[in-house]
């Protein structure tokens, strides 16, 4: 009676091993499919980021471009083809934020009776292109250098305050150098001697590569001054005042500890 027992016990202790077992398996293969899933998640996510981003900011930049360049030889834009049914307009938001300068690309209307005063233009809205050949960038430039409704849109944003387009002091422009367009990514290629064309209603100015700072702290305010120098790497930058483009961007690339400056001067 005694051994019945004891088969028995041992019989009972075998099943339990098993079922502690095939819990353990499904708990792991349940962290498992956890993990796969998050990762995916986030190689989508990454993908939307660096690939899909660039992709919308870079067509829409060109698409600016375009717009622009018909607006200064006095072609109509291409509009959208209108829907089949017609819909009641949406009324346009008002912006109690005016333009922090004059937008140089308004002119009014020869057909009024007398002067008519100039609309403010939103920050965001571009008013110039640059171009770098030796990358072949072409971007709308617009005022200001906030993250969503500027830089993310694949402009180069220009640092309120700072000199306009071919006048004395600094034109001093920001940009993504990774993902949102990355017009500026490759900045760090430019060396003395390149070009850096700015347009504004089919007026030129042409830039040329005088210096490049590697790296510099994001509060260095002197890179972007009327004559930039640094004010963390004195040794970096101008002395004298002159007509002045200064781009600039983060560094290392995929961060935002360090800025990337590159000068230039205005040709004559």
């Amino acid at each position: 009676m005694r051994a019945v027992r004891d088969h028995v016990r041992v019989v009972v202790q075998g099943r339990g091993r098993r079922v502690r077992r095939a819990g353990l398996v499904g708990l792991l293969w349940v962290c498992a499919e956890v993990a796969v899933t998050v990762g995916v998640v986030v190689l989508l996510l990454v993908v939307h980021q660096v690939w899909w981003t660039n992709r919308q900011a870079l067509a829409a930049a060109h698409e600016r471009v375009g717009q622009l360049e018909r607006e200064w030889i006095g072609l109509p834009p291409v509009l959208p083809p209108t829907p089949s049914t017609s819909s009641a307009p949406s009324p346009p938001s008002a912006s109690s934020d005016p333009p922090a300068v004059v937008d140089p690309s308004h002119d009014p209307d020869p057909a009024s009776p007398a002067p008519v005063a100039p609309k403010p233009r939103p920050r965001e809205s571009a008013y110039g292109v640059l171009r770098i050949p030796r990358l072949g960038v072409v971007v709308p430039i617009a005022q200001g250098v906030d993250k969503r409704t500027v830089l993310d849109k694949g402009y180069a944003g220009h640092y309120a305050g700072t000199a306009q387009p071919g006048a004395q002091g600094n034109f001093a422009l920001a940009g993504h150098r990774n993902t949102h367009g990355e017009p500026f990514r490759y900045i760090n290629r430019l060396r003395a001697g390149d070009e850096v064309l700015v347009d504004v209603r089919g007026k030129r100015y042409t830039y040329v590569v005088g210096k490049v700072l590697a790296e510099t702290t994001e509060r260095d305010t002197g890179v972007i001054g009327p004559v930039p120098r640094s004010a963390v790497k004195p040794e970096y930058g101008y002395s004298a005042p002159g007509a002045y483009i200064t781009l600039t961007t983060c560094t290392p690339e995929y961060t935002s500890k360090y800025r990337l400056v590159v000068w230039g001067t205005l040709k004559s």
